[in-house]
């Protein structure tokens, strides 16, 4: 019985684990397929219309961010997973339909927009189950801890190798290039989807005690009570737009080859762009790595402070060297890795990678530092500002469409220099006088 028990959660971990690959292989189809709805309106506003599928996506968390923690006190882990996998397939289906509108592009472009919409559905409700599933399946502690670890690994090398696989099959983008493209990668998704759910359908999970939680006791003040938590909302808001931001703008720029982009082969374009931008979350899979041997040593504000003016200066640099620079660097042509010849700006951009990795770990302690029984509200707050990486790329893409794809990089810059200033003085607790047991 106790064998029985114990190979159920290691199955159960394993389900888990795959549906955090999900989460970043979902999310980050987004920008790669954009390209293809970029190329089929072009005009002077593509940019703008190509990021509106990401925009989609991440708008759904405005919607579903508190929803999915009331549901997961209501119904418990395993009921939410199972109607967030279940939502996940359909919205990759909903994407997947509208493929068979290529003689109606409008038609077919709505539909992609639902789908993605949906898929934002399935990501949050996925996002606010599998870290506390996780921890609840090793039993909480350092056992918990390191089951997240392992799937935020998973995560960033999901989050690598969509845009590398995505940017491989789609090729050579043309106006008439459709959704067809990128069938085999919906179909992968869709596989997966089914099968988690099959599998969780059998897997028994029991829920923690939930008691009585925040939802159920009213309290005399909420986090917005504290000017850091309220400053600390705002940088997560431009935080995940700067991390989807910084290399959705670049697969747009390395992918255009009408003399505004980077200036590559129209034959290996898109396979380099998603090549590069992979290269982006490959860093940030290594920042993440490295983050969790140092940040026990080294503060959350110290780390912010170096890691924003690091990324700051990297910004600037890419955005006045141009891609008049070049610099060789290894990429995925569609067929092999190869040594290619791209502007330094692409190096420099990826290289905000590893600055970014730690960001969100780092904001999150600063802000809900000294909350204490209002971390849990908090938390859902929190989960509500990723839509943040659907309106601050799709401001950026709108800036690149009337200024230039290097100077939106403009929008970012700015973004990380609010953090950069939250790290400094914005993340002080100026409310200790408030009880929070």
């Amino acid at each position: 019985m106790s064998n029985t028990k114990q190979n159920g959660s290691i199955i159960a971990i394993i389900t888990m684990m795959f549906l955090y690959a999900m989460i970043s292989f979902v999310t980050n189809l987004a920008a790669p397929i954009g390209v293809i709805w970029k190329s089929a309106f072009e005009g002077d506003n593509a940019n703008t219309v190509g990021m509106l599928g990401n925009m989609m996506n991440f708008l759904a968390y405005l919607f579903m961010g508190i929803p999915a923690g009331k549901m997961l006190s209501k119904v418990g882990y395993k009921k939410t997973a199972l109607i967030g996998i279940g939502i996940g397939f359909i919205g990759v289906l909903t994407q997947f339909c509208s493929g068979f509108f290529t003689d109606a592009k409008i038609t077919g472009f709505v539909i992609y927009l639902l789908g993605a919409f949906i898929s934002g559905f399935c990501v949050c409700m996925l996002n606010t189950v599998v870290n506390p599933m996780l921890n609840l399946l090793g039993g909480g502690g350092n056992r918990g801890n390191q089951l997240n670890l392992v799937g935020g690994t998973l995560n960033s090398l999901s989050g690598t190798l969509t845009p590398l696989f995505v940017g491989a099959l789609i090729g050579e983008v043309t106006k008439n290039t459709s959704m067809v493209s990128v069938n085999p990668v919906l179909y992968i998704a869709m596989g997966v989807f089914a099968l988690a759910f099959i599998i969780l359908s059998f897997i028994p999970i029991q829920d923690p005690e939930m008691g009585k939680t925040g939802a159920d006791t009213v309290y005399e003040h909420s986090p917005w009570t504290f000017r850091h938590f309220k400053l600390g909302v705002i940088a997560i808001f431009v935080y995940v737009g700067v991390e989807v931001g910084i290399p959705g703008t670049l697969i747009y720029y390395l992918s255009d080859v009408t003399g505004k982009g980077g200036g590559l082969d129209a034959k290996t374009a898109t396979a380099i762009a998603g090549s590069v931008a992979a290269t982006y979350w490959f860093l940030m899979l290594v920042g993440r790595f490295i983050g969790g041997f140092i940040a026990d040593k080294i503060s959350s504000k110290a780390l912010m402070t170096c890691t924003t003016s690091i990324a700051m200066v990297l910004i600037a640099l890419a955005m006045v060297l141009g891609k008049e620079t070049t610099v060789s660097m290894p990429v995925f042509t569609g067929s092999s890795f190869e040594m290619q010849i791209v502007p330094v700006c692409a190096l420099l951009l990826v290289l905000c990678g590893l600055c970014t990795s730690i960001m969100w770990a780092s904001i999150f302690n600063l802000a809900t530092e000294g909350l204490g029984k209002y971390t849990a509200s908090a938390s859902g707050i929190f989960m509500m500002m990723v839509v943040g990486g659907g309106i601050i790329p799709l401001f950026q893409n709108f800036v690149a469409d009337q200024a230039g794809y290097l100077i939106s990089y403009i929008v970012p810059f700015v973004c990380i220099a609010y953090m950069c200033f939250y790290a400094v003085a914005g993340s002080k607790n100026v409310n200790k006088d408030i009880p929070v047991e």
